[in-house]
């Protein structure tokens, strides 16, 4: 048997074994205070594929009231990608940086797509949109139309045609709402 040939016969079995955590997910990187624009930017410079939400709320300096962009999720970013032991340890570097959240290495906590779709569009929309504790259980409905069709989310009433829309992100435990006209929801 020459080389080429073994090498054929040994390629379908290394695709055959591919590692599952090789494939690309989204983690969630626990930040140290105030450091989440500080590792996101270290790890985009890396070519990581990251995302810090963010939307705006007034801050009060003094007798001034101004805008500002601060994190949906303070102490978090999230990283898109296939987590191998070299990925996993050049994330490690970043300043700033306690830990990727998951039992070791190999054995990480991932975010749906859905999520993280779903708080993407709330951001990227710039509807106004708060912080929110956390919930489970409620009406689940889907947004038909406008910049947010097709989240889905859990809606709290405030008003007859206008209510809350609530995004959790399981992993996290946190939420983020949004306000919407709930002529626009239907159950999910």
């Amino acid at each position: 048997m020459d080389n080429a040939t073994t090498l054929e016969a040994a390629a379908p079995i290394a695709i055959s074994h591919a590692d599952p955590w090789r494939t690309p997910a989204w983690y969630a990187l626990w930040t140290r205070s105030h450091c989440e624009q500080l590792v996101h930017d270290q790890l985009a410079a890396r070519e990581f594929d990251m995302f810090l939400p963010k939307i705006d709320m007034w801050s009060r300096r003094g007798t001034l009231r101004h805008l500002i962009r601060v994190p949906v999720f303070p102490g978090y970013v999230f990283l898109h990608s296939a987590m191998d032991r070299a990925s996993y340890i050049e994330v490690r570097k970043a300043r700033g940086l306690v830990s990727v959240l998951g039992e070791r290495w190999d054995r990480l906590a991932t975010i749906s797509d859905g999520e993280i779709d779903a708080i993407r569009r709330i951001v990227d929309s710039r509807a106004p949109a708060l912080p929110y504790p956390y919930l489970r259980e409620g009406q689940k409905v889907r947004i038909t139309r406008g910049p947010l069709a097709d989240v889905e989310g859990i809606l709290l009433r405030t008003k007859p045609s206008r209510g809350l829309l609530v995004v959790s992100v399981n992993l996290l435990r946190k939420s983020v709402a949004v306000y919407v006209d709930c002529t626009l929801a239907v159950p999910a």
